[in-house]
C-alpha cells in the first residue's frame, strides 16, 4: 500500500467515527457462521456478554469492565478464533419501571382500561424519586408501551457509546430481555423447571419492599447502617412468678409476638423453658422456648419471636413450628384486623391505636402506650445497627407472608449445593480468589430462589389457575400452556380447554399476574444469545461459552443464577472461564455508584481524551482490582493518549524509510532488537492467554518506548543512508517491528493501531495474525540493551556539559566488562552516528559507563 495514505500530521481526532464506519461497512467483527461450522467448537471463542440495564445512562464502570472483555476478545480473534461476541440489553425490571414513572410522570394501575390515545403528561423527568400521588395512573398495557419506547431510545445511546469506545461486538447478534423471543426462552426454561419439580409455589414469609410493592430475593439485599434503639419491655409470667424482660428494636411488632426464646445452655432461663408468659399491652399467652440461635450476650439474653421482624424470626418460626400472626400489610402499614388471639378489651383497644399506621408511627405510639402502662423499663437506648434494604430501595425491608414462585437453588438440597460448588471448581476464575466468593454465597444460602415479582414490565409467569365453585384460586390446579404457544401472557391469553368468558368466574380460570424477577431472565443470557431451543446448530457451536465477564458485585446474582439454570438444564457449567472486573472508586477510594452520587458518565471523557486513551486506562488495571478514577486529573488516561499519539508518529517515521527489494536483517543491532521484541511477544501472548491484559500491555508498552527512544534513534541515520550497507537491514527491521508492535497494541489502542496499520497494509489489523516468535532466535537481545545503556550515558554526559544533544563529540571513553564492550562494538557505527561521536575508546571496568567525552571545537 502506498505511503501516500499517511497524513501530513497524524492525529487521534476523528478516528473513532472513521473506523467504526469502516468496521461496520466491512463486517470486521461479524460472527462467521460458515467458518464456525467448518472449524467446530474448538475453533470458536464465545462470550456471554453482560447485558447493561437500559434505565438511564452508562457509567465509567461499564467502560472499564467492557474494555477488559474486548481486550481478550480482540486477542482471541487475532489468534485465529472465530469470535461470537453478542450484546444484550437488560430492559425489563424495577429500574426501568422507576425510570419510566419519573421520565413520563405516570404510574401503573392494572385495574384501568387501555387508552389507545394516551399521551403522557410530560417527557424528560430527572429520574429521581417522585411521589406516586403526583403521577398519572395508566393501564398496564399503556405503561408497558412507555417502557418499551424509553428502553429502545436508551439502547440506541448505549450502542453509540460502545461503538465510540471501540467494542468489537457483532451488532447483528443482539437481544433484549423483554422481546418475544426472550419471553419464549424464559418461559420455556421455567416450565421445564416446573416439570422436573425444581420450581414450586409456596405461601411463606417474604422479604418485601414496601415502596416497590414487590417481593425481593436474598441476592438483591444489601445492608446499611441505621439508627435504632433498644426498648426493655416486661412480659408477665403466667405462673405469677414475676416479669421477664426482653430488649427489642421493634416494639411495634408486639401484637405479632408468638414466643420468647433463649439459648438452651443459658442458665438464667432454664426454669422458664416449657412455661408461658403474657405479652404486654395485648395480654396474649406465648411459650418460652430454647433455640441455639438465641444470643445470651445480646440484650437480656432472651428475645421475642415476632412474625416477622427479621430473617432469624423466620428460622425460629419454621424450626419451632410457631403460628403466623403477621400484622404488616403489603403497603408497610399495620393491618386493620388484629390477630385473632388478641381478645381482651385492653388488647383490642391498644391494637386499634396502631391500625393503619406506618411502621415508624406505630413504633412511636406503642412506646407511648408501654410507658403509660409501666411495661417499658427505663428509657430507650439509642445505637446504630445494620438493616437489610432492597439494593434499589429507600426504606428497610419488611417481612410479610405472600404466595410466591421459587426455584430450588441448593439452600435446602445438599446434593444440588454440592453440584454447584463442584461446577464452580471445574471452571477457571480470573482472578482465582473470586471462586471463594461464589462458594461462600452458595454455602450461605438460607432459602430457595424467589423468582416471582409483583411488578408490570417483565416476562409474565406463563400459568393460569383453575377457580373453584366460589371463584377462588385452586392453587393445586395450575394450568400450563402448550410449549408451541409460547410466549404467552396469562392476563390476556386463555388456557387450553377454556374460553375467554370463563376468566374470573366460578369454575373458570384466572391468569397469573406476577412477572419473573429480572434475574430469572438474565440467568439465561447464554441461552438467549446462543439460540438455545431456537437454533440448535448455533447452540452447539457456542455453548458452553468460553468467557463470562462481569463485575464482582453480581457473583451472587448473575453468575450464581446462570450457573444454577445451566446445572439444572444441562448438568454443566455454562462457561469455562469467568473474568471478574474490580470496582471503579473515586479519589477518596469510595466505590462509584448512582446511590452515592459519585458516578462519572463516560461520554465527555471519551470525547475529550479519545477512546484509545480511555481504553488504555482500563487496560492498565488487572481483573479483580479496583481502579481509582479522578475526572479532574485523569493521569492514566493522559498517559494513554500520549502513547496513542506516539504510535501514529512512530509509524509515520518508520514508514519513511524505504525497504529495498530482497532486504534481509543482517546487522547485529537490528537482529538484537527483533530478538528482544520476540521475547515481548512470548510474554504478552502468555499474559493474554491467562487473562492478564495489564501485564501484556505493560511489557509491550515498555518495549515500545525502548524501541522509540533507543533503537529508532540509534538506527535512523543508517536507515536514511541509501549508500550504507546496513540500510536495508535497518529499514526491514523497523518495518517488521512496527508491524508486530501495532498488532501487540491493537487490543488496547484499537483506533490508533488501525489507522497506522492502514498506511502500509490491506485489511484490518484486528483481523491480522497475532505476532508469533520464531523457534530459533535471530540475534542476541543483549546488544540492544547494552547499546541503549551506552546511549543514555552519552546523553547524560552532554546534558551535564550543558550542550545540545546534537553537539559533535571528538572522542568518547566507554568503560565496562569485556563481554559488554564486545557487544557494544557490534553496533559502534550506530552509536557514533546518533551521538555525533568521531571516535570511541574502550576501557575495562566492572560496570558499563561513559567515563569521558571531548566535545569537538564549536563553530563560531
Amino acid at each position: 500500500m502506498s505511503d501516500a495514505h499517511i497524513p501530513e500530521k497524524p492525529a487521534l481526532e476523528g478516528l473513532e467515527t472513521k473506523w467504526d464506519e469502516a468496521w461496520n461497512a466491512q463486517g470486521t467483527y461479524l460472527f462467521d457462521r460458515a467458518r464456525a461450522a467448518e472449524v467446530g467448537r474448538a475453533g470458536i471463542f464465545s462470550i456471554d456478554t453482560p447485558p447493561p440495564t437500559a434505565s438511564g445512562s452508562l457509567h465509567i464502570g461499564h467502560v472499564f469492565s467492557f474494555t477488559h472483555t474486548d481486550l481478550k476478545v480482540r486477542f482471541e480473534r487475532m489468534r485465529g478464533k472465530t469470535v461470537f461476541y453478542p450484546m444484550g440489553w437488560d430492559d425489563n425490571g424495577l429500574p426501568t419501571e422507576r425510570r419510566v414513572q419519573n421520565y413520563y410522570g405516570v404510574r401503573c394501575d392494572p385495574s384501568l382500561p387501555y387508552d389507545a390515545d394516551f399521551t403522557p403528561p410530560f417527557e424528560g423527568g430527572d429520574n429521581k424519586s417522585s411521589r406516586a400521588a403526583d403521577q398519572v395512573p395508566i393501564s398496564r398495557r399503556n405503561f408497558i408501551e412507555l417502557c418499551e419506547k424509553l428502553t429502545v431510545e436508551d439502547e440506541k445511546h448505549f450502542e453509540a457509546l460502545f461503538r465510540q469506545l471501540g467494542l468489537s461486538v457483532d451488532w447483528t447478534q443482539t437481544y433484549r430481555t423483554i422481546s418475544d423471543e426472550t419471553m419464549r426462552t424464559s418461559q420455556l426454561a421455567f416450565l421445564r423447571n416446573l416439570e422436573r419439580g425444581e420450581a414450586y409455589q409456596d405461601l411463606a414469609p417474604t422479604m418485601w419492599d414496601i415502596d416497590f410493592r414487590t417481593a425481593i430475593a436474598q441476592a438483591e439485599l444489601e445492608e446499611r447502617e441505621q439508627p435504632a434503639a433498644f426498648h426493655r419491655v416486661a412480659f408477665h409470667r403466667t405462673d405469677g412468678g414475676g416479669d421477664v424482660h426482653i430488649e427489642t428494636t421493634r416494639p411495634e411488632l408486639l401484637p405479632a409476638c408468638v414466643a420468647l426464646v433463649a439459648h438452651p445452655d443459658d442458665e438464667r432461663y432454664q426454669s422458664l423453658f416449657g412455661t408461658t408468659v403474657r405479652t404486654p399491652l395485648f395480654d396474649v399467652e406465648v411459650p418460652v422456648l430454647a433455640h441455639p440461635l438465641a444470643q445470651p450476650d445480646k440484650g437480656s439474653g432472651i428475645a421475642m419471636i415476632c412474625t416477622f421482624g427479621d430473617v432469624t424470626d423466620i428460622v425460629w418460626w419454621r424450626e419451632l413450628q410457631l403460628p403466623n400472626r403477621t400484622i404488616l400489610g403489603l403497603d408497610g402499614r399495620v393491618l386493620t384486623e388484629a390477630p385473632e388471639v388478641i381478645v381482651t378489651d385492653a388488647g383490642t383497644a391498644a391494637y386499634a391505636e396502631l391500625a393503619g399506621k406506618t411502621v415508624f408511627s406505630a413504633k412511636k405510639r406503642i412506646v407511648e402506650l408501654l410507658q403509660d402502662s409501666g411495661e417499658l423499663v427505663g428509657d430507650p437506648k439509642p445505637f446504630t445497627h445494620v438493616v437489610k434494604f432492597y439494593e434499589k430501595g429507600d426504606r428497610p425491608m419488611e417481612i410479610v407472608s405472600t404466595r410466591q414462585w421459587y426455584i430450588r437453588n441448593g439452600a435446602r438440597d445438599e446434593t444440588l449445593r454440592d453440584k454447584l460448588i463442584a461446577l464452580g471448581q471445574q471452571m477457571s476464575w480470573h482472578p482465582d480468589f473470586m471462586r471463594v466468593r461464589y462458594e461462600n454465597w452458595t454455602n450461605g444460602l438460607t432459602g430457595d430462589w424467589l423468582v416471582s415479582r409483583q411488578r408490570f414490565f417483565g416476562v409474565p409467569i406463563p400459568l393460569w389457575y383453575g377457580l373453584d365453585e366460589n371463584g377462588e384460586r385452586d392453587y393445586d390446579r395450575v394450568l400450563t400452556p402448550d410449549l408451541t404457544s409460547l410466549p404467552v401472557d396469562p392476563s390476556i391469553d386463555v388456557p387450553a380447554g377454556y374460553t375467554a368468558d370463563q376468566r374470573g368466574v366460578a369454575g373458570g380460570f384466572d391468569g397469573e399476574n406476577d412477572i419473573f424477577d429480572t434475574w430469572a431472565t438474565s440467568s439465561l443470557t447464554p441461552q438467549l444469545a446462543g439460540g438455545w431451543e431456537r437454533d440448535p446448530e448455533l447452540w452447539n457451536l457456542v455453548a458452553p461459552f468460553d468467557m463470562r465477564p462481569q463485575g464482582q458485585d453480581i457473583i451472587r446474582t448473575w453468575l450464581f443464577s446462570t450457573m444454577l439454570r445451566s446445572a439444572l438444564e444441562d448438568d454443566r457449567a455454562p462457561w469455562t472461564d469467568a473474568a471478574i472486573s474490580g470496582f471503579i472508586v473515586d479519589p477518596d477510594r469510595k466505590k462509584m455508584s448512582k446511590s452515592k452520587g459519585n458516578v462519572v458518565t463516560p461520554a465527555d471523557i471519551l470525547s475529550q481524551h479519545g477512546s484509545d486513551a480511555v481504553r488504555y486506562w482500563a487496560a492498565s488495571s488487572r481483573l479483580g482490582t479496583d481502579a481509582a478514577f479522578d475526572p479532574q486529573n485523569p493521569t492514566q488516561i493522559k498517559i494513554g493518549r500520549r502513547l496513542a499519539i506516539k504510535v501514529l508518529n512512530a509509524a509515520k517515521f518508520v514508514l519513511s524509510f524505504p525497504v529495498p527489494e530482497g532486504a534481509e536483517v543482517t546487522h547485529a543491532l537490528d537482529a538484537s532488537m527483533l530478538a528482544a521484541l520476540h521475547g515481548v511477544v512470548r510474554e504478552a501472548t502468555k499474559a493474554y492467554e491467562n487473562y492478564d491484559h495489564a501485564r501484556a500491555l505493560e511489557v509491550t508498552e515498555s518495549f515500545f518506548w525502548t524501541f522509540c527512544d533507543d533503537y529508532l534513534e540509534l538506527v535512523k541515520e543508517r536507515a536514511y543512508n541509501q549508500t550504507d550497507s546496513g540500510q536495508a537491514s535497518a529499514a526491514l527491521a523497523l518495518r517488521l517491528a512496527m508491524s508486530a508492535l501495532l498488532r501487540l497494541l491493537a487490543p488496547v489502542l484499537s483506533f490508533a493501531t488501525e489507522e497506522a496499520w492502514s498506511w502500509f497494509n490491506d485489511g484490518s489489523v484486528h483481523r491480522a495474525e497475532w505476532p508469533v516468535a520464531p523457534d530459533e532466535e535471530w540475534g542476541d537481545p543483549s546488544v540492544l540493551s547494552v547499546v541503549g545503556e551506552a546511549l543514555i550515558g552519552v546523553r547524560r554526559a552532554k546534558t551535564e556539559a550543558k550542550v545540545s544533544q546534537k553537539a559533535e563529540v571528538s572522542r568518547a571513553v566507554i568503560a565496562g566488562p569485556a563481554a559488554s564492550l564486545a557487544l557494544l562494538k557490534l553496533a559502534e557505527g550506530d552509536l557514533k552516528a546518533v551521538g555525533r561521536i568521531a571516535e570511541i575508546e574502550y576501557a575495562d571496568a566492572d560496570t558499563l559507563a561513559v567515563t569521558a567525552i571531548e566535545l569537538a571545537p564549536q563553530e563560531a
